[in-house]
């Protein structure tokens, strides 16, 4: 995957990590949840931005403590889009 790495874990499988690309993709998209919930009221984009970045970095920071591989991460994704998607 394109600007993504990784860091050994003593399994040898790579730990879960992810590039600058993709938290701020995924702090975007929890952006725009967070501003959905309250209506898109306008004065709060920051607020919404900062907080979702705090939401994002600490499932980041537990997943990184938990051990969660790339292919976790990959696979629970996969899953749950085709649930979403299956219905």
């Amino acid at each position: 995957m394109k600007g993504s790495h990784a860091s050994a874990d003593l399994g040898g499988e790579p730990r879960m990590e992810v590039s600058l690309e993709e938290r701020d993709e995924m702090v975007a998209v929890a952006a725009y949840f967070r501003a959905e919930s309250r209506g898109f009221l306008p004065g709060l984009e920051q607020e919404d931005w900062f907080e979702a970045a705090a939401v994002i970095d600490a499932m980041l920071g537990t997943m990184r403590r938990a051990g969660v591989t790339r292919r976790d991460y990959e696979r629970v994704g996969l899953r749950n889009a085709l649930r979403l998607w299956v219905g």
